[in-house]
This record gives C-alpha cells, structure tokens and sequence, in this order.
C-alpha cells in the first residue's frame, strides 16, 4: 500500500506545530554528560522511544480510535472521576488493532466524544509526572490545534477537554490524524516518529554530530519505531486506565532542572 502523503506531511518536523523548539530532553541529557557521541544519542533515542514515545503513541492512537470508533463502551461513556496510573503495555500483545481510518463511524454525540477524550487527557497527565513536561506536552497541544483548526475546520476538535492549558499534545495529533483520514496505526507512526526525530535533530546542533551518520542511526531505529507504533496502535483498544504507563524518572527530573535554565536552545 502506497504511503500517504498526508502522513509525510503530518511526521515533517517542518509542519507548523512548533517541535523544532523541542529537544526531547536532549540539551538537558548533554548538559549532564549522559548524552556525548553518536552511540550515546542511539542508547537516549531508544529509551525515549520506548518509554515517551510509546504512551504519545498509544494516547494519539486511543483518540484517533475515539473520533473515528466502532463504538464506545459503556466503560469509556462514563466520566473519570480519578487519576490512577496505568498498570502498563503487556509485552506480546496478541492481535492487530481495528485500524479504522478516519472520517467513519464517528459517534454522532459530540458530548459522548467529550468525555471520552476527559478520560485520556486525565489518564496522560496522571502518567507524565514532571509539571514541565505536562505543561510542555500542553503547549505543543495548543500549538497542533492551531494548525489543526486552520487546516481541518470541521474536525471535532471542540470536544478537547477544555482546561486553561489545553490539552495533551498525542490527544490533539489523534484528532488531526483521524481528520486526514490516517488510519490508527499511521497515527501511532506519526507519534513515535516524532519522539525520536526531534531529538536526534538537536543532537546534531548540540553535539556538532555528522548530520549523514545521525540519519544512518534513524534508519537503524526504523523497525523498532514501527515496532513501538504497532504495539501502540493494539493498546488504544484497552481503556484508557491500562494504556501504557512506561517511565523515565531520570527523564523527569531532568525535565524540572531544565525548567529553572535562564539560557537555553531548546524550550524543553
């Protein structure tokens, strides 16, 4: 099957959503000397991607799935009246997820929707446990739904959990996804793609790496990206209290320190 080009569009660091501000927590990891040469950069894309990058993934692929769904269960009708953390992704996940492209079978209570997207947005902020991060997750948010709302007027983005900061940036991505007609498991792809190529840019600015040798490392993680992708795209099946919860408390940390810096390249 040919690849979308609206799925290049969306992925491309260069769609007006501001990622290219964004080092992922890279300038912070260099700072500290934990990141300082190619191989060093491959073992902090890994973790990235199968910690951040697979909750963004599966959290864009749950609301991808919740404007474009089969049917909502009783379970995701029902407003969440906590925050508990996820008990995690099962490894070797049997099956394929329903990979519904966009624009069908979207529930015609927009109400309904709402309440949907409450709980995933509850569910994520429970899981990203550094107030940066939430508030930087949130303002990427705001910044895809400007250039969601300019390009897909129509799409139901009205029914985001209306917070004073916005809501989670993989929330709005699912809904612009499922606006382009991407299926679920394109959605995931875009996300975790996402994880790791913004970081790996900065690598090249921070660290004066060799621009050929950091894309070689991307291909490299091309299979393992697809792989995070696919296993999120079969979580987004599962209520939004057993999405997965993978951490990175060092990642969080350093998150808060990067916070307090009077200068810095990145905005996180």
């Amino acid at each position: 099957m040919a690849t979308s080009s609206l799925l290049l569009l969306l992925a491309d660091g260069r769609f007006p959503a501001g990622a290219h501000a964004h080092s992922g927590g890279l300038e912070a990891a260099v700072a500290a000397g934990r990141v300082n040469d190619l191989a060093s950069l491959e073992s902090f894309l890994v973790g990235r991607l199968t910690t951040a990058g697979l909750v963004g993934a599966a959290f864009a692929a749950a609301a991808h799935r919740v404007a474009s769904p089969v049917g909502l269960t009783a379970a995701e009708r029902a407003p969440a009246t906590a925050r508990p953390v996820g008990r995690g992704h099962p490894a070797g996940r049997a099956g394929t997820p329903a990979d519904h492209t966009g624009g069908s079978g979207a529930p015609a209570d927009s109400a309904e929707r709402a309440v949907a997207l409450a709980r995933l947005d509850a569910e994520l902020d429970a899981r990203t446990a550094a107030p940066a991060l939430r508030a930087v997750s949130r303002r990427q948010g705001r910044a895809l739904l400007r250039a969601g709302r300019a390009i897909w007027p129509r799409a139901p983005f009205g029914d985001l959990p209306a917070t004073p900061q916005g809501a989670h940036q993989p929330l709005v991505l699912g809904l612009l996804c499922a606006a382009a007609g991407l299926s679920r498991t394109e959605t995931a792809t875009v996300a975790a793609y996402g994880t790791v190529t913004g970081a790996a840019s900065a690598g090249v600015r921070l660290l004066g790496l060799d621009p050929y040798h950091v894309q070689a490392l991307l291909v490299g993680l091309a299979d393992l990206c697809d792989g995070t992708a696919a296993d999120a795209a079969r979580a987004a099946d599962d209520p939004p209290e057993r999405l997965p919860a993978a951490a990175a408390p060092l990642a969080d940390i350093s998150a808060e320190v990067h916070a307090t810096w009077e200068v810095r390249l990145f905005a996180s």
